[in-house]
């Protein structure tokens, strides 16, 4: 049986994706992924694609952390941006976020990278790319999956209450555009990537989606 994505996709963010996407490119890129799954490494796990979306419901989403593409190693990526699983080692960019975070908040930082406490809060941890082949960054970049995750941005535009858009880096920083209604924040920041000698540390996001949720009315995120 082929793959279809659409299929895979929890069915809350289904349908409301849906209207932003158009089925020819969500099919080929669906006959394309298939193809890297069978012939190729390729991370995240199969199982794992949707993680972000599965983990966080489009009614509790609130923040978005968006991220470019997965890590291209093995063990690393598991569908949520810049997490890895528990047992693995803190990749530098996420490092660097732990490091913001406790400058930021004073909180000290998890022995682990595993950001599955964040999603279940409502913070949506989306790579704009969902898919890469081992040992080849950004190898799947301008396949589809761009299209595929516009769609999840314009859907949370489209929301009533508060979404905060968090946005690291230049290739983050252009999905701005899509955010329109003006109720939502939009938090851009330098990558946390160690490359980025500047624009990140010292950003103070964390404090920031917390006071852009309070304004709204909404708890805080538990960082830890």
């Amino acid at each position: 049986m082929a793959l279809d994505l659409m299929r895979l996709l929890p069915p809350d963010w289904r349908d409301v994706m849906r209207p932003y996407l158009d089925p020819g490119t969500v099919a080929a890129l669906s006959e394309f992924v298939e193809g890297e799954y069978a012939s190729h490494p390729v991370y995240p796990p199969l199982p794992d694609l949707f993680s972000a979306f599965r983990l966080c419901p489009f009614a509790a989403a609130r923040v978005l952390i968006l991220g470019q593409d997965p890590y291209h190693k093995a063990g690393q990526a598991h569908g949520l941006s810049f997490s890895v699983r528990q047992g693995v080692a803190v990749p530098p960019s996420l490092r660097n976020v732990f490091k913001e975070l406790r400058d930021d908040l004073g909180v000290q930082p998890p022995a682990h990278g595993d950001l599955t406490g964040w999603a279940e809060q409502g913070v949506l941890l989306l790579n704009a790319v969902l898919t890469v082949r081992g040992g080849a960054p950004t190898s799947h970049a301008g396949r589809g999956w761009e299209h595929f995750t516009d769609a999840a941005i314009k859907a949370l535009d489209a929301k009533d209450s508060r979404v905060v858009f968090v946005l690291w880096g230049g290739y983050a920083r252009k999905k701005a555009a899509l955010v329109t209604r003006p109720h939502h924040v939009v938090l851009e920041a330098g990558h946390p990537s160690p490359m980025n000698m500047r624009g990140f540390l010292g950003s103070r996001p964390f404090s920031q989606i917390d006071k852009a949720l309070a304004d709204a009315g909404a708890p805080p995120i538990r960082w830890v």
